[in-house]
């Protein structure tokens, strides 16, 4: 299961003319008795709520006060989740005649209007105050308070993310909310702006719209949407022509194959960079302590003190906390057996809150071998979300490898790699692009949906490209990589190791040996080839199509295209 909760705006989705039809209210039933789980978020107060709606138990938890109060049916607690309005303020209103408001626990509500009053009044007092509007209402909420924070603490308390998580809403203070979510839905009689901000719009208006959409989610979990959840794709790199390739973060694996020193580590690096941006956790075991200084995680054993699988449940109980379980501390020959241990563990926490997201494990032909007993048992027969990084695809579990549906092959034998993949699965092995690889470069094999093996160039993480930064700028590349200035006739062979000395030597070289390079397009394939740096290679090639420059214009522009990209911060 993909989607463990719902979350819904109540005025204008739930309900019309603040009640819900009982058709929606059995709707709600069903889906917290397919196992899910609701999340009111309104931007109504408490004492609204009760007057009119009846069935606040339905809820595990309902956001009020446009995110600034959170309460709990089944206890009745309430939490203020920010500051109190300020007296001074509400009695300004009052005195410049706001006659329609409506003061909760952390919100102050009114009218248009009443907005300039409202905005002037923030002013006059210097309050970091801010102004939300849902259709003809003005909310004023401390700043940085809205649906998706008030959201994100309830989720919290819940042990979820909003990763596993769908929203409904129809007005403008619904944008946060439906961003946030993995899924984000508007019901038909929604605003046009919050139908573009939404993923999905349905068919029918207010509660109609959210039996429709609840329907979907007990139904197939939303599979009939997949297509359009494109938003939180990431990247794996780029193809020949420099257009993107992505991949989908969810219900899929994947198998990060090659030679030892082929750069396995640094593409998965970039892809795990790119896992965390788009909010997703992960558990990366890691037998060698090749990710120990991972940004953004928490690693737990070292050479001392192997980890325990009691740890890891603690760590991986906040959503939003991804961990490095390192193994260096477990004698190798009982890495399987922890192993084993700890991945019905982790796959019981994702049964009970579909996290972590993605679980990686580093040399799989060492944790996962053809002779692992349990690979049967405790590996089920469609597992996703799984990433395997290993020399010998071959060596790694059958029950396993059968789950992999895109192999990535780097290193100097891609076509050796994936026919060990294929070997391990017992399948002929497609025709793999003759070609040599250089770093950063690599052969994708989609099993599922099948697609032939294709080349890609992988996007390096940014650690690595703040260190290539360095180096290009100011460091020693390589000899054959090195750029000479030889001018038109061959004469000279002045050396640039790096881009400052490009620099020196393009100021003091005579104007025809400078624009001989320019115009031959040297620069641009220079650039684009030892830097990797397609946007500065196409600078480049539009400073040698400009005629009208001057060859101290076309210095100046290449410098401050330099400059801008190598000089300044990291």
């Amino acid at each position: 299961m993909r989607y463990y909760a719902l979350a819904c705006d109540y005025d204008g989705t739930l309900a019309h003319d603040g009640r819900v039809k009982d058709s929606t209210v059995a709707a709600l039933e069903r889906l917290r008795e397919s196992g899910r789980r609701l999340i009111m978020v309104t931007g109504r107060e408490m004492r609204d709520l009760f007057e009119i709606f009846s069935r606040l138990d339905l809820f595990e938890w309902i956001v009020a006060e446009n995110g600034a109060l959170l309460y709990r049916p089944s206890t009745r607690e309430e939490r203020l989740l920010g500051e109190a309005p300020p007296a001074a303020f509400v009695e300004m209103l009052a005195a410049r005649g706001v006659r329609e408001m409506s003061v909760g626990h952390g919100i102050v509500a009114t009218w248009v209007p009443y907005e300039s009053v409202v905005l002037s009044s923030i002013r006059d007092l210097g309050l970091d105050l801010q102004v939300i509007f849902n259709k003809g209402a003005v909310m004023v909420l401390p700043s940085g308070v809205n649906k998706a924070s008030g959201l994100l603490a309830a989720l919290k308390e819940m042990r979820l993310s909003p990763r596993n998580v769908v929203s409904v809403g129809d007005a403008e203070n619904d944008h946060a909310m439906l961003k946030l979510c993995e899924c984000g839905v508007a019901v038909s009689n929604a605003l046009p702006t919050v139908k573009e901000t939404a993923d999905y719009a349905t068919d029918g208006d207010h509660g109609d719209g959210v039996v429709e959409l609840i329907d979907m989610m007990v139904d197939n979990d939303l599979a009939a949407l997949e297509s359009r959840l494109r938003r939180r794709d990431f990247l794996l790199g780029t193809l020949k022509d420099d257009s993107p390739v992505a991949i989908s973060p969810h219900g899929l694996s994947l198998m990060i194959a090659g030679t030892s020193g082929s750069g396995k580590s640094t593409l998965t690096t970039g892809l795990i960079e790119r896992l965390q941006e788009q909010g997703y956790q992960f558990c990366l075991i890691d037998p060698e302590g090749d990710y120990q200084d991972l940004p953004g995680t928490i690693t737990l054993g070292d050479s001392k003190r192997p980890p325990t699988v009691t740890e890891v449940l603690q760590l991986l109980e906040r959503p939003d906390q991804s961990g490095v379980v390192s193994l260096v501390g477990v004698a190798m020959e009982h890495r399987p057996e922890f192993f084993g241990k700890l991945l019905p563990a982790l796959t019981q926490l994702r049964h009970e809150t579909g996290r972590p997201h993605w679980i990686i494990v580093d040399e799989a032909h060492h944790l996962l071998p053809t002779t692992w007993a349990p690979a049967a048992a405790v590996v089920p027969s469609e597992f996703d979300g799984l990433i395997l990084i290993t020399v010998h695809p071959e060596h790694v579990a059958a029950q396993v490898v059968a789950n992999v549906d895109l192999v990535l092959a780097i290193g100097a034998a891609p076509a050796e790699t994936i026919g060990g993949f294929s070997r391990a699965l017992g399948v002929e092995p497609p025709s793999v692009p003759d070609v040599t690889l250089q770093p950063g470069e690599g052969i994708a094999w989609q099993r599922t949906p099948p697609r032939d093996p294709f080349w890609f160039r992988s996007i390096p993480p940014k650690a690595e490209r703040r260190r290539h930064r360095r180096k290009y700028a100011e460091g020693e590349i390589e000899e054959e990589r090195v750029f000479y200035f030889r001018g038109p006739e061959n004469k000279l062979k002045l050396r640039a190791q790096n881009l400052m000395v490009f620099l020196q030597l393009a100021d003091g070289v005579d104007d025809d040996t400078w624009l001989h390079h320019l115009q031959a397009g040297d620069y641009a394939r220079w650039f684009r080839t030892t830097m990797n740096d397609a946007e500065l290679a196409a600078e480049a090639e539009a400073v040698a199509r400009d005629e009208s420059l001057s060859p101290d214009e076309s210095r100046a522009r290449i410098r401050s295209a330099v400059e801008t990209r190598y000089c300044g911060p990291a």
